[in-house]
């Protein structure tokens, strides 16, 4: 590339690529995106907050609109946390940067405030305000435990939806424990 045609690439798309150099140079790195306009503070999310990142490589895919990360990648937004192996961030670059959906595999872990789920894979689509977590999944809150195959949680509704397809459990069905208050 030569000195003009650096100088008439947008300023974004310089960043971009400052942002993979500094990315492909190693070690764990950070940034915020915008998340859609609108606040949906549905089931202690807001989902409009910022989404930073964390992970041990990170590879910016400008043509495609995504990054990739891996090794103990780490997804905050807010009191949300996911925590896998490997993420694919999917955006759009309007002039702004906006997260469209976030893909997680390899030992995915979900937690907000006293509540953790994990599973083997996860997809946060942010046009559908949706969170999937699926194949054997394992919900716990404080001593109360539910296992599946795949959890729904519908931020537009609040409703979390767990079935047993999936499930570690050889019927394939939903299971769990809930604690039972002590009697005086």
């Amino acid at each position: 590339m030569t000195d003009t045609t650096a100088s008439r690439l947008p300023l974004r798309k310089l960043a971009l690529r400052g942002l993979a150099a500094g990315l492909l140079a190693g070690g764990a790195s950070a940034i915020g995106f915008g998340a859609l306009a609108g606040a949906q503070d549905l089931g202690g999310i807001v989902s409009n907050e910022p989404v930073s990142w964390s992970a041990d490589n990170g590879q910016l895919q400008d043509r495609q609109n995504r990054v990739v990360l891996s090794g103990n990648v780490v997804i905050q937004q807010g009191n949300l946390r996911m925590t896998a192996d490997r993420t694919t961030i999917a955006y759009t670059d309007a002039g702004t940067l906006r997260i469209q959906r976030i893909n997680a595999t390899g030992g995915v872990v979900v937690t907000r405030g006293d509540e953790r789920a994990r599973g083997d894979a996860a997809v946060y689509d942010f046009n559908r305000r949706v969170i999937i977590l699926s194949g054997g999944v394992a919900i716990n809150r404080g001593t109360d435990r539910l296992d599946g195959g795949r959890l729904v949680l519908d931020l537009n509704s609040g409703v979390t939806s767990v079935d047993g397809q999936g499930s570690r459990d050889s019927d394939g069905r939903v299971s769990g424990t809930f604690a039972v208050p002590e009697g005086n």
